[in-house]
């Protein structure tokens, strides 16, 4: 039997350029964002303003990770304590985990069978609870129908927020991800498209959204050294009204992004020649069933999902034992107790009692996911593909 190599969890280096901005940081000793030389603007700043242009959007605030992102934009939102968010039903427990920390309620929402969310159930989800909020996740990179969505939250008088860390970079109609809703937030997270450690980034165009999160991520009265963010003499009452929530992204993990902001391009083209190459490995199982991809998604492939439709739970549990002795730890959402990163819905039993998702249930009993590390060749995704369909064909 042939076994994988290499390491599923390993990155890339960070760059040199990366490397060096960042010992030019800890040189300085000046990591705290607002501890600045005299006519400094720091390289947390630098980020805001250079993901935002990236985006085309006036207004970016860097934090310590996506899930504070989250939590900022539903408070910034004008989230109130104990008030319903809609959420999909497929995602990871970070959005949850955020919407519960800023004091909502999540409220689920079916997906389709593409596994973006299911919009009829949207607003049934809306009428039923009375939510005003959706914060959407992009999950695992697949982005559902933007105009549908938006749509739906127009006239549902509904504040859509989008939990894009599985989309930097991607978009629907040449639109980036992000920028649909009233606010975007994006994860810097290792396993994200860019890699801090952990930091999140939050976007809008809104100045009162982007004053308020100033104020909430920890700004004190120095929100006059951002340069994605509105004036300093147009913060007034809000700068007296809004708690600081301390969670500000530093000097150095922000001079670690930079560089790795302009390769964005060059690493999206790279994870989807991989991801091509394991969607036509995979094509020639009939028993794997491919996630689709619109013409109008633009897509980062940092991930691949399939689904086994025709498959016993039995089988699936055979099939995900050979791929992990052959070292490829391939996911699977049907586990019933939560493993990695692959929690579920109904593993979140802080939630208590939660609406019927019967097509996610569905979906993802049969729901199989696979990282794509930008250290591997499109020979190793062959062989991956190989390797994944032996185990199958094992299994039988």
């Amino acid at each position: 039997m042939h076994i994988f190599s290499k390491s599923f969890t390993q990155q890339e280096p960070i760059p040199e350029a990366a490397i060096e901005a960042a010992v030019a940081v800890m040189r300085s000793g000046r990591l705290h964002r607002y501890n600045l030389a005299e006519g400094e603007r720091g390289e947390t700043a630098l980020l805001e303003q250079e993901f935002a242009d990236s985006l085309g959007v006036p207004y970016c605030l860097a934090c310590a990770s996506g899930g504070y992102a989250m939590q900022i934009a539903l408070r910034a939102a004008g989230l109130q304590f104990g008030d319903k968010v809609l959420c999909n039903a497929f995602t990871l427990s970070p959005v949850p985990g955020s919407i519960h920390g800023a004091g909502g309620v999540p409220v689920l929402v079916d997906i389709q069978d593409d596994s973006t969310v299911d919009v009829d159930d949207l607003r049934r989800a809306a009428e039923e609870s009375g939510a005003r909020f959706f914060l959407l996740s992009h999950m695992r990179g697949h982005i559902g129908d933007m105009q549908a969505i938006v749509a739906a939250c127009n006239e549902l008088d509904i504040v859509l927020i989008e939990d894009c860390a599985h989309t930097m970079g991607a978009s629907w109609k040449g639109q980036p991800s992000g920028t649909f809703g009233k606010i975007g937030c994006f994860s810097t997270q290792t396993y994200k498209h860019l890699n801090s450690g952990e930091g999140g980034l939050l976007t809008t165009d809104d100045p009162e959204i982007m004053r308020r999160a100033v104020i909430l991520s920890g700004s004190y009265m120095l929100y006059d050294r951002h340069l994605a963010a509105p004036g300093a003499d147009s913060f007034g009452d809000v700068r007296l009204q809004t708690p600081n929530c301390s969670g500000r992204m530093d000097n150095l993990r922000a001079a670690v992004l930079r560089p790795q902001l302009a390769e964005m391009p060059d690493r999206r083209e790279r994870w989807n020649r991989l991801y091509r190459v394991l969607e036509e490995g995979f094509g020639q199982e009939k028993s794997v069933v491919l996630i689709p991809r619109p013409p109008e998604e633009g897509f980062v492939g940092s991930s691949i999902q399939f689904r086994l439709p025709e498959l016993s739970r039995e089988r699936i549990a055979a099939f995900i034992a050979g791929c992990e002795r052959r070292s490829i730890p391939l996911k699977w959402y049907g586990q019933h107790e939560p493993e990695d990163y692959t929690s579920r819905y109904d593993s979140w039993r802080y939630l208590g009692n939660t609406r019927s998702v019967p097509n996610t249930e569905k979906m993802l009993a049969t729901l199989c996911d696979l990282r794509i590390p930008l250290t591997f060749d499109e020979e190793d995704c062959r062989a991956i593909a190989r390797l994944i369909i032996e185990a199958l064909q094992e299994s039988e």
